[in-house]
């Protein structure tokens, strides 16, 4: 948890100054304590990404790989339309994404081992390790996702926060615990995201995390943070040594709390009301919206989780279609596309990976209950900009959907080349709390097809 402090990792002293900012309502500098050691690694091509996870499994064959000449239960009741992209069709209910397809990679034949546990899938599609069936919730000593990677190896400059996940702590069942695959694993707790679990819908709006106290004035906090400065300069003089960097990280809560371009990022209501009606007027698509400002005000990684629980959005077991059509491609659509163009817009989609994610595809063929149960061995993502060759497709499915016909792609592959893409060695080491090393992503290969 954000709020924990491991007593046995710190100093009393250290404990006390870091309960001298709780007095605040600071948890700040714990998220923000990274060990200034970058890594040494390819010059990156991207320098933030934003991965859109579309947790539950979206079904590819209703959305980017149709087989409108297949029977009905394996084509479905959907429609294709064309694309900006020549020869690439789309579901007829994502119509501006279609306009945007041009810019992105389309990867037709993914595949994994895992088909039944959402965790373990979640878990191998966002950090590149297949356990197969495994579930089960976060544990401390699972491999990190990407984000923490990156706030440890490429941090970013004083005042930002690295990574970010937002809007939803996603659990493996309404009632099951928090999925793998968002948090630091055993790269410790410093290395979590910064976790925005207010609706960016809501019309009060706000990060209670990153506001001042209530009756709490910046001047008021500029002087709590000379009466700190004073207190460690008593502490060195008592115990003749340096602090240590916990400094460094007070200092980026106090900026964060007190900073205009940090709490800007944060205001939705700066947007037009014609620019968040584009992205979608919900959870989802103000999330999406939220996380370009967070990439514009320097976050390195914001990964967006679409399902408050596994079983909630894209897990479509039952009326698959109906739940397509009247929610999830709308919503998705008019969220994903205004990113792109907006991206493209500014110019910034250049440096700037947009990944769109999920953890399995659905059956090639349709269940009684109108649904699509989960399907592993072959589906479909896409990436965007950051330096991935626009206007490509890579791989395919066979005639129904069921398995790659040729260019398979795992996870590991595709987080390995995200990897690639901003600046991180895949075969990097990274040591856990006890100094033990790990291969960021060992069973992998970067898919230098897909590179600009």
């Amino acid at each position: 948890m954000q709020e924990s402090l491991s007593v046995n990792r710190w100093s009393r002293r250290e404990l006390l100054r870091a309960g001298s900012l709780g007095a605040v309502g600071l948890s700040l500098p714990r998220l923000l304590a990274a060990v200034d050691n970058p890594a040494t690694g390819p010059a990156p091509k991207a320098d933030a990404c934003i991965i859109i996870f579309l947790n539950g499994g979206p079904s590819h064959l209703d959305m980017w790989d149709m087989k409108p000449a297949g029977p009905i239960e394996i084509r479905g009741e959907f429609d294709p339309i064309p694309s900006s992209l020549a020869g690439v069709d789309v579901c007829e209910h994502l119509p501006r994404l279609a306009q945007q397809m041009h810019r992105t990679t389309l990867i037709r034949s993914m595949n994994h081992s895992v088909n039944n546990s959402h965790a373990a899938a979640v878990y191998a599609a966002l950090t590149g390790h297949d356990r197969g069936e495994q579930g089960g919730g976060a544990k401390p000593d699972d491999h990190p996702a990407p984000g923490a990677v990156l706030a440890k190896l490429r941090p970013t400059r004083p005042g930002t926060l690295p990574y970010i996940t937002l809007p939803y702590k996603t659990k493996e069942g309404a009632a099951g615990p928090l999925q793998p695959g968002f948090l630091a694993g055993f790269m410790g707790a410093t290395y979590d995201p910064f976790w925005v679990l207010d609706d960016p819908n809501a019309p009060q709006f706000h990060v209670r995390n990153l506001s001042l106290p209530a009756g709490l004035a910046q001047e008021r906090m500029q002087a709590r943070r000379g009466l700190l400065t004073s207190l460690n300069h008593g502490l060195e003089a008592q115990s003749n040594q340096t602090l240590d960097s916990l400094d460094d990280f007070q200092q980026q809560a106090f900026d964060l709390l007190t900073s205009n371009r940090a709490q800007r990022a944060f205001k939705l209501d700066a947007e037009s009301d014609s620019v968040r009606e584009r992205y979608g007027r919900n959870i989802y698509g103000q999330s999406v919206l939220l996380a370009r400002r967070l990439i514009e005000a320097d976050t390195r990684v914001v990964t967006m989780s679409w399902a408050p629980h596994a079983n909630a959005t894209w897990d479509t077991h039952g009326q698959n279609f109906r739940s397509l059509k009247t929610r999830l491609l709308p919503q998705f659509d008019a969220a994903c596309s205004s990113l792109l163009e907006d991206l493209a817009q500014s110019g910034r989609l250049e440096r700037t990976l947009v990944a769109v994610l999920g953890d399995f595809g659905r059956t090639p063929k349709i269940n009684n209950n109108a649904g699509r149960d989960h399907w592993n061995s072959c589906y479909s993502i896409l990436l965007a900009g950051g330096g991935i060759k626009p206007g490509f497709v890579y791989g395919a499915s066979d005639h129904q959907g069921a398995t790659p016909r040729h260019s398979p792609v795992t996870p590991g592959d595709i987080v390995a080349t995200i990897y690639q893409l901003l600046g991180v060695d895949h075969q990097h080491l990274l040591y856990d709390t006890l100094n033990r090393p790990h291969t960021v992503v060992p069973e992998a290969r970067i898919i230098h097809d897909l590179l600009a």
